[in-house]
């Protein structure tokens, strides 16, 4: 099998790059700046070529454009949108409305940029499955505390798109869903979170391996249970 993970060079990309290696799938890594990937690097010493890291960044429409070509006419059997930002944490009173902005282009519209330009290389696998890391936080029902509008909007953004693609691609037979790894404990989830990277990656794992079509354009925690939107 082939996946594609975007922002695999560091906390759950990067462990999820480990797994897939581990048990014989080839990965395709997008990071931002290749040269200082040095864990993903270190992972493809012991990949027998299985491991590309090639040059991804999400907010950028030519450099994702270059990232699709450079796969080549490779089936891509599983896309992981796993690049992110966590934007800053401000009041109403003190938004940074470039931050927002900024943090809306890299969590949602650059799932779609990356999306799109995959297509091609998804049509060509008959597993099709699309999976884009979102968060609980991006539930409008589950938010009881307000603030955090920077990611809570992107997260919201992303699940539209999520919701979006599997109707538009349904005819296809593609699966798509958006998916809540936990807070976990990663340079963005801070050292106060309750999973561990290893946990969550595992988890991540099982559920992508077994999400059917059936439950395309579904939000869902990475045990499987269901997120209201």
């Amino acid at each position: 099998m082939r996946v594609v993970i975007t922002g695999a060079n560091r906390g759950i990309g990067l462990e999820l790059a480990r797994r897939y290696l581990e048990r014989g799938d080839h990965v395709d890594a997008g990071v931002r700046n290749p040269e200082s990937a040095h864990d993903l690097a270190a992972l493809g010493q012991g990949a027998g070529g299985r491991l590309r890291v090639l040059a991804c960044d999400v907010v950028d429409d030519a450099s994702v454009r270059a990232f699709a070509a450079a796969l080549g006419d490779v089936p891509v059997d599983v896309l992981i949108n796993n690049a992110g930002v966590m934007g800053k944490w401000l009041s109403l009173a003190d938004l940074d409305f470039r931050d927002v902005t900024q943090t809306f282009d890299t969590n949602a519209v650059g799932t779609l940029r990356v999306t799109s330009a995959l297509l091609p290389h998804l049509r060509r696998s008959s597993v099709r499955k699309v999976v884009n890391m979102s968060s609980r936080m991006g539930s409008i029902a589950e938010n009881t505390d307000g603030g955090a509008y920077a990611y809570r909007m992107s997260k919201a953004g992303l699940n539209m798109a999520t919701k979006s693609m599997s109707i538009d691609l349904r005819g296809e037979d593609f699966t798509v869903v958006s998916l809540h790894p936990d807070w976990v404990k990663t340079d963005m989830g801070g050292p106060n979170a309750p999973m561990s990277v290893e946990e969550s990656a595992a988890g991540i794992l099982k559920l992508v391996d077994r999400l059917s079509r059936a439950e395309s354009g579904g939000f869902y925690h990475f045990r499987g249970d269901p997120i209201p939107w």
